[in-house]
């Protein structure tokens, strides 16, 4: 009787459950998920890596909308078109949208928002400037080198300029300023570019966005899509620590600093072979350094000149150049670090106000603590056997072996070629086996 009354129990929680599912089945099934990224600062590989990670955990949560939400100073063209093919090759929607107000999606945010299928920014923003840069301007020099080097920057320029253009045609956004965002790096704030075509809708906050997006159609791989926004849950997307290392050791300052501390150990350890804990340091900094460089643009020359800096910094502990090494190392030193990274590539570059602290700090680093480092070691000694050969001591007692001598407080056998006197004062001129060998001082 226990076992069937407990069967109809189960029974009945079975239908109540199935009755709960089909009420709110219709509900859940209207609730879309978004999966929301941010984008701060400057493209790169950090980026590259967040946006291919996003989009494929998209996929995994059955995400119906990717949300972007971007403010770059622009970055690295490599970076930048592995994030534009992501985007246009996604089978889900995603949505670009500039912000906050104040935010800008210049240089290379402007080819994401043409790449995206719904492109939308607040109000108080602004997208363009696009022409491409190179690390390493080309010099005009001569006539004859005139039409090569002019033609290498004009089949840089024709290969943005097409591709912004196939993008807006992609997309359906207007060419005309596209081709004037990478040709003459116009810019445009966030109402002219809505008047003008460039994106797709302005919005306040992302839950003005969400109702403009509500039911509005997007093309994706040739198909029409409805979006249904109403109600929809957003999920961010935080990044794992291997892309927030990344993010953090591409940045130009931090590269930097992680460069000057490797030079700096490896330096050290190698005039101080032992000391370990410089070398250590120095090491790992020097491969994070080099991981880092490996992942951004850097100039060649300006490291050159950073290292050639500190050689002539090192000159001026060794040389006495009357502050001439020391000075133009100071100065090659602070135009090396200068070089080094070219904002308008990476959208940023190193402060001027760390580059000035640390060209001080390294010419009175070396100039300073190098020169304390080589008086230490060539002061006199004051300990150990060594230190007892020049030393002054008297005679105590004249023995049958020798001497008895006070040296440093001691009493010492001692041995002379000299005949000596007690009370005698005399100077060491060697130690062996634990015997002095003396010599009178002569008054």
């Amino acid at each position: 009787m226990g076992a069937l009354i407990s069967d109809e129990k189960v029974n009945e929680m079975k239908r109540l459950l199935l009755l709960l599912l089909l009420t709110f089945l219709p509900f859940l099934a209207c609730a879309s998920t978004i999966l929301k990224l941010e984008i701060k600062g400057v493209i790169g590989p950090a980026s590259s890596k967040y946006l291919k990670e996003g989009l494929a955990a998209a996929l995994h949560q059955n995400a119906q909308i990717i949300l972007i939400e971007l403010d770059t100073p622009g970055g690295l063209s490599t970076s930048m078109r592995e994030m534009v093919q992501g985007i246009a090759n996604s089978s889900i929607p995603v949505v670009i949208y500039v912000s906050p107000k104040g935010a800008h999606a210049a240089s290379a945010g402007t080819y994401l928002l043409y790449a995206s299928h719904v492109a939308a920014m607040a109000p108080g923003t602004n997208l363009g400037a696009a022409t491409p840069v190179q690390m390493m301007p080309t010099p005009k020099i001569a006539d004859s080198n005139t039409s090569v080097l002019s033609a290498l920057e004009k089949k840089s320029m024709n290969d943005a300029i097409a591709y912004i253009k196939s993008l807006a045609q992609l997309n359906e956004r207007n060419v005309t300023w596209a081709i004037d965002a990478v040709h003459d790096a116009k810019s445009l704030s966030a109402q002219d570019a809505l008047k003008y075509g460039v994106i797709d809708l302005m919005a306040d906050n992302i839950e003005e966005l969400l109702v403009k997006l509500d039911e509005r159609k997007v093309q994706i791989s040739g198909k029409s899509l409805v979006l249904k926004t109403k109600g929809s849950v957003i999920h961010n997307f935080e990044a794992d620590w291997k892309t927030d290392f990344l993010f953090i050791i591409t940045n130009p300052n931090v590269a930097y600093i992680f460069l000057l501390i490797g030079i700096y150990g490896i330096f050290f350890e190698l005039m101080n072979p032992g000391a370990l804990f410089p070398g250590v340091i120095g090491a790992v900094s020097g491969v994070v350094a080099l991981y880092a460089l490996n992942m951004i643009p850097f100039n060649y020359a300006g490291l050159l000149l950073i290292i050639l800096g500190i050689a002539f910094m090192v000159a001026e502990v060794f040389i006495a150049g009357f502050g001439i090494f020391g000075i133009g190392g100071a100065i090659a030193f602070a135009f090396g670090s200068i070089l080094l990274f070219d904002a308008d590539t990476l959208g940023s570059s190193i402060s001027m106000a760390l580059i000035i602290a640390f060209s001080i700090v390294s010419l009175a680093f070396f100039i300073l603590l190098m020169r304390l480092f080589l008086h230490a070691r060539s002061a006199k000694i004051v300990s150990g056997a060594e230190e007892m050969v020049g030393a002054d001591a008297k005679v105590l007692e004249i023995s049958v072996n020798g001497y008895k001598v006070l040296c440093h407080g001691e009493t010492w056998n001692a041995v002379s070629q000299s005949k000596l006197s007690v009370a005698q004062s005399v100077r060491v001129t060697e130690l062996s086996d634990l015997i002095l060998k003396v010599k009178p001082i002569e008054e």
